[in-house]
């Protein structure tokens, strides 16, 4: 089998169908896909027990609820496909999708494609991101010439991209459960032990932007949690060797500036005390006068 298709499953029922049918009509047809269902408490469940009954490559498997990463963790861990494509619940792929990454694989680690956008109050589509082809030796060399372009998706944005499930299983490269904002931690990880990563300029991929997704709200957990993914990235990044480290270091200090550019004074202070000032900080800051260095200065007068 060549595709394992992951699904994180949670109170998507108005969603779903469209989804699901977008895999029923691929024109290739060796997949699986591993639903998971995160503790739905809509008729989620009953739609894919409906769909697992009309195909049985359509697999389901239910747990409490745990978020999106433990999800598709659980979904990695039953995966049988040599390649895993994560798809939110809510988005849906072309019908040709499947076909066309079969017919571009060459036993990389990592291949990427292109998406469009689909503004559901509007009804609108929106351009997607123009991938030059090209195929890169290191993982890092991909992230390095890609991960600070202008871009409409994240560079991080998981479901771009299909994995080599082996190469993802013997480096253990499953989601942090503990955080949101997972893939930012996720895919830099996955990059670093990459050997080999294939980019098509194919634009195979409708991700879903409507009300109330949770990537719209913005507490104060989550930007500690934000905060908690640029300490990690941080703590992995800075032993390692044998690669240009600026890209990633300006990376990781954008997610420090996102967290407080957006913050009052009040959250700075706990915010503040959560940061690694000398080990992460001043390493990866890239420029003596950065924002950083402003910020620290700000946070010793509150």
């Amino acid at each position: 089998m060549l595709f394992s298709v992951i699904i994180p499953v949670y109170n998507v029922e108005r969603y779903l169908r469209a989804c699901l049918d977008s895999l029923l009509v691929q024109s290739f047809p060796d997949w699986e896909t591993i639903c998971v269902n995160d503790g739905s408490t809509d008729g989620s469940l009953a739609v894919l027990e409906e769909y697992a009954a009309r195909d049985n490559r359509i697999k389901v498997i239910s747990q409490s609820n745990a978020g999106t990463a433990t999800a598709r963790n659980t979904g990695l861990r039953a995966a049988q496909g040599d390649y895993i494509f994560f798809l939110d619940s809510d988005d849906w792929i072309e019908p040709d999708s499947l076909q066309i990454i079969a017919n571009r694989l060459h036993g990389e680690d990592i291949l990427c494609f292109s998406g469009k956008r689909y503004i559901e109050t509007t009804g609108e589509y929106l351009p997607a991101d123009f991938l030059p082809e090209k195929t890169y030796a290191r993982g890092m060399d991909y992230y390095n010439e890609n991960a600070l372009l202008p871009r409409d998706f994240a560079f991080v944005c998981v479901v771009l991209r299909v994995y080599n499930r082996a190469f993802l299983l013997q480096n253990g490269l499953f989601f942090d459960d503990d955080i949101s904002y997972e893939d930012n931690l996720w895919v830099p990880k996955v990059l670093y032990y990459a050997r080999t990563v294939s980019v098509i300029p194919d634009v195979l991929y409708l991700y879903r932007i409507r009300e109330g997704s949770k990537m719209q709200e913005v507490s104060l957990k989550r930007k500690k949690d934000m905060l908690n993914v640029a300490n990690r990235l941080a703590a992995f990044f800075i032993p390692k060797t044998g690669f240009e480290k600026t890209v990633v270091y300006r990376a990781i200090t954008h997610h420090f500036q996102a967290v407080f550019r957006r913050s009052s004074s009040k959250d700075i202070k706990e915010l503040a005390r959560l940061c690694n000032w000398k080990d992460y900080w001043t390493v990866c800051r890239t420029k003596p006068r950065h924002f950083v260095s402003f910020l620290f200065n700000r946070i010793k007068t509150l």
